[in-house]
């Protein structure tokens, strides 16, 4: 099945993506040359992480019944200076007190289900072509 995202460029450092109805912008926050009007592309590729997480963590619980207030996950991660990359992402899930601690390592285990996560643990192949015209 093949998916189709199209990039456009609306100005400045600013570059948009439009999938079906949505169109997610970003731009680059003005240290970078950009205007800070929208999260950066990498900002949004770390916050996919956490939000991915958070889809089965919050299907996990609502499937089960299992109470869902104050839930939260708080995401940090380990900037390696030397190579420019994250080197580590850490999700610390925050579970209400009343929450059954019979859940917790199956809660882990669905976040640990998170597809974007899948993919960077087997990444797609990448292709890159021009086309003028």
């Amino acid at each position: 099945m093949a998916m189709e995202m199209v990039i456009s460029f609306p100005g400045g450092a600013r570059v948009d993506a439009r999938y079906g109805d949505f169109v997610i912008k970003t731009d680059q926050p003005p240290e970078d040359g950009g205007e800070g009007s929208a999260p950066s592309p990498f900002v949004l590729f770390l916050a996919s992480l956490g939000t991915c997480a958070g889809i089965y963590v919050l299907s996990f619980c609502q499937q089960r019944g299992l109470p869902t207030e104050g839930l939260r996950i708080r995401q940090s991660m380990t900037w390696d200076p030397q190579v420019h990359r994250v080197t580590q992402v850490k999700l610390d899930i925050d579970l209400p007190a009343d929450f059954p601690a019979k859940y917790q390592n199956a809660l882990i285990k669905a976040a640990q289900l998170c597809t974007v996560k899948r993919h960077l643990e087997n990444p797609p192949h990448f292709e890159i072509e021009t086309h003028i015209g």
